[in-house]
């Protein structure tokens, strides 16, 4: 990765619905334009986002998904309304902030969710992408909701058991996420806490395995973003994202002429390889990275594969 960089303008994008947009641009203010899409959802950009990038070559633009991070309101008040928080509301804010930073084409980056996001605004918006960079590679269909909150429980039953206790025992039987969803926006802090807590000891179980990885992903974070990233990912995730089952893979073919480079751990048990296959076979001019060493949350292998993709990129034109 490269040093640390602070960036050397932010702001507040009003998004004329009631919702403030953080983001922030650090690099070359003359370097080749690329946004980096966070995870989650819910997780909120960090500064560890910004050294993928040649600070020299590179325009690096990141911004907070709407209700995390430092973007307001914020959901761990459960107070705040997510209506106005789907995939779609997401790919228009990432438009708008295209438009204000007056940038005509960038390249994309991020991963796990921010994959998903990210495939379906460049195929709203090809024109205006430039290349992909995608990590653990995911298109939120409801297979793959199912499997990551159940299937691969297989793997791991004590954990996937608690994490179905978690619930009022009336609703374990149930849709699993929508009962977190209502639990998450709670009147009683405690109950927030403690599914806050439900959730990521799952989501930290299914990770467990990564010996290059990062143990503890999930829960490792301040209560209030803890508690906004499992309302955003409850509230996305009983609702299958908003998408058409299978739609993003469906429509792969207007990705045709964008090159893109996937980069995914064999080892990834909560977003199997096949799904990061199934987009290469679709989209032709993606090549498909696959990192032997690595999970989810990656590894110092797979942070080269990276880091090479994006320099391999940095000397082509936006």
């Amino acid at each position: 990765m490269y040093s640390p960089i602070e960036p050397y303008d932010r702001g507040h994008l009003d998004t004329g619905d009631g919702h403030l947009i953080y983001w922030e641009v650090c690099g070359n203010p003359e370097g080749k334009p690329a946004v980096v899409v966070h995870g989650g959802p819910g997780s909120g950009c960090t500064p560890g986002q910004r050294r993928a990038f040649d600070p020299a070559r590179y325009r690096i633009i990141l911004f907070d998904q709407r209700n995390c991070g430092r973007s307001l309101p914020h959901a761990s008040d459960p107070e705040v309304d997510l209506s106005a928080n789907t995939t779609h509301h997401l790919v228009a804010d990432m438009e708008r902030l295209r438009e204000h930073l007056h940038v005509d084409r960038w390249l994309l980056y991020g991963g796990s969710w921010g994959s998903t996001l990210m495939l379906a605004y460049a195929e709203a918006h090809p024109e205006r992408v430039s290349e992909m960079v995608i990590t653990g590679v995911t298109m939120t269909r409801r297979s793959e909701i199912d499997w990551l909150y159940r299937g691969v429980g297989r793997f791991f039953p004590e954990q996937w058991q608690r994490f179905r206790a978690g619930v009022p025992e009336n609703q374990r039987d149930g849709d699993l996420l929508a009962a977190y969803a209502r639990l998450m926006s709670d009147p009683d802090p405690a109950v927030r806490a403690k599914a806050a807590h439900d959730w990521t000891a799952w989501e930290d179980a299914v990770i467990s395995l990564e010996v290059n990885g990062k143990p503890n992903a999930y829960s490792d974070r301040p209560p209030a973003d803890l508690q906004a990233l499992v309302r955003i990912c409850a509230h996305y995730f009983s609702n299958a994202a908003w998408l058409e089952e299978g739609v993003l893979l469906h429509n792969a073919h207007k990705l045709a002429g964008i090159p893109g480079v996937l980069v995914h751990g064999r080892f990834d048990l909560g977003g199997p390889l096949e799904t990061a296959w199934q987009l290469a076979q679709a989209w032709p001019d993606a090549r498909l990275v696959v990192v032997d060493d690595s999970g989810h949350t990656g590894s110092d292998t797979m942070r080269k594969e990276i880091r090479a993709a994006l320099d391999g990129f940095a000397g082509s034109q936006s």
